[in-house]
């Protein structure tokens, strides 16, 4: 099931997304008097067609799903010499550079638009959201309670060599963090976006909390810190941040399993472990997860009293990236959801909001390009179709708006990538058209050959690239 929606999900996205691309090349070409002979959605041969329209334009679907194009009146691809005076008028090379600019130009432009309606969309119904409020690792072996995390002679640096990136700062676990750089955040996406863009941009990143019973204070992640991270994968997690969870609080136990043969009850706050202390129920879980067959000595606190039970997790077979492994199961259900904000915002504001948030996007994604490009982050960021299939079924499963930002966000790719002067691509033929506009002459076709040449050999480098690091994740 998991796998058709993944695969439903990677078709929906990417064939809507196609098809709005390629609309914007087709709109724009009408309205410029530029005759259009095919619409396909994807590449290659030909499975299905019809004829619509004035001109009889073909709407195609093509075998291989990974792009479209639309085929327009061009001197270049034939012999146009017995078409009346008034079609070759239609035809594309002879209209003024600045319709070819307009009409080239319109596809990433109607991936950007999707975009901007999308998030407006959602910034005015609202996003539920987990606020800001942070659980900060001692170190990759130890965690520490929020109370605990509170005392200063425990939050020592010195104390702790080994300490994450985050508690070396002073963060500290239950802190909500109110601004980066000066830069409001109040929901968990905004502190996720803004710490990336420092180190994106390897500039320090100035965190704004508030602590419980000590109000507003001022921490500093150091430039060299955050430049010193591998771009790819979680990089709040890599500081040693994550999501505030609730207490650990038994919610459900289930009748005859080994929480209940232990005496574990509702509403039982969950302590320590062989008497390391859990911070929340994932912290709980993934302990209990690495303990089949094994006893361990829970520590409790029930009606304000504390007690300890003995309970041996029963050993079950689970799916996982590396296949089938052993792990611990109770019985139990544990408190997870953190503290979630729901805030909608007017039309001219959401509209403000996504368009930063566009125009962020593409800045950002140039600029891991460009790294890429000088070496200075790994290449295993190039993802390819199996892995935009993958986060598309995950986001799916996950609701309607992670769905929809996912979209957005791949469409930002999409016309970012189409712009970039390679040729071949969009932004290769606008690259052509404003050396036109300089020079006052188009680009020598033999130069344009070449150009042709090249580009598809680096577009299929990079597909290469992209296959092999989606199945080097999937290993």
């Amino acid at each position: 099931m998991n796998f058709l929606q993944t695969v439903l999900a990677f078709v929906v996205c990417l064939g809507s997304l196609i098809i709005f691309h390629e609309l914007g090349h087709y709109l724009v070409a009408r309205w410029c008097g530029v005759k259009v002979l095919r619409f396909s959605v994807g590449m290659g041969k030909i499975v299905w067609s019809r004829r619509f329209g004035p001109d009889q334009t073909e709407w195609a679907v093509s075998a291989l799903p990974l792009g479209g194009y639309v085929k327009m009146l061009d001197g270049r691809e034939g012999d146009l010499s017995h078409l009346p005076p008034e079609e070759l008028k239609r035809e594309f090379t002879r209209q003024n550079v600045w319709k070819r600019i307009a009409i080239v130009g319109a596809g990433p432009l109607a991936n950007f638009l999707i975009a901007i309606v999308l998030f407006a969309g959602l910034y005015m119904h609202g996003v539920e959201e987990p606020v800001s409020r942070v659980s900060v690792r001692a170190s990759e072996a130890v965690e520490l309670s929020a109370g605990v995390a509170a005392s200063p002679a425990a939050s020592s640096p010195a104390s702790t060599p080994a300490a994450t990136p985050a508690w070396r700062a002073g963060l500290r676990s239950g802190d909500m963090v109110t601004a980066i750089n000066d830069q409001p955040v109040g929901v968990w996406s905004e502190l996720r976006w803004n710490l990336m863009q420092s180190a994106i941009d390897k500039k320090e990143a100035r965190v704004t909390v508030e602590r419980p019973g000590q109000g507003r204070m001022h921490f500093v992640l150091a430039a060299e810190v955050l430049a010193a991270l591998d771009l790819d994968g979680d990089i709040v997690g890599k500081l040693g941040l994550g999501v505030a969870r609730p207490a650990p609080v038994v919610q459900q136990v289930v009748a005859g399993g080994p929480a209940e043969r232990a005496g574990l009850r509702k509403d039982d706050l969950l302590l320590s472990v062989d008497g390391a202390t859990v911070e929340d129920g994932i912290a709980f879980i993934d302990v209990i997860r690495a303990s089949a067959g094994k006893t361990v000595n829970v520590a409790v606190r029930r009606d304000g009293q504390p007690l300890t039970l003995a309970m041996t997790p029963q050993a079950e077979q689970a799916k996982s990236g590396k296949g089938t492994v052993t792990v611990g199961k109770i019985g139990a259900s544990i408190a997870l959801q953190p503290d979630m904000i729901t805030v909608p915002s007017s039309p001219p504001a959401a509209l403000g909001k996504a368009l930063a948030r566009v125009w962020d996007t593409c800045t950002m994604t140039l600029k891991m390009i460009g790294k890429m490009i000088v070496g200075e982050v790994s290449l295993k960021n190039v993802t390819g179709p199996i892995t935009i299939a993958d986060y598309a079924g995950q986001t799916a499963r996950m609701g309607v708006a992670s769905y929809l930002s996912f979209i957005a966000f791949i469409s930002i790719s999409l016309g970012v990538m189409n712009l970039l002067p390679i040729p071949v691509l969009d932004g290769g033929h606008l690259l052509y058209y404003s050396l036109e506009v300089l020079t006052g002459r188009p680009v020598p076709e033999r130069f344009n050959e070449i150009a042709q040449r090249v580009g598809i050999g680096l577009l299929m480098t990079l597909m290469l690239l992209a296959v092999f690091n989606d199945v080097a994740r999937l290993l």
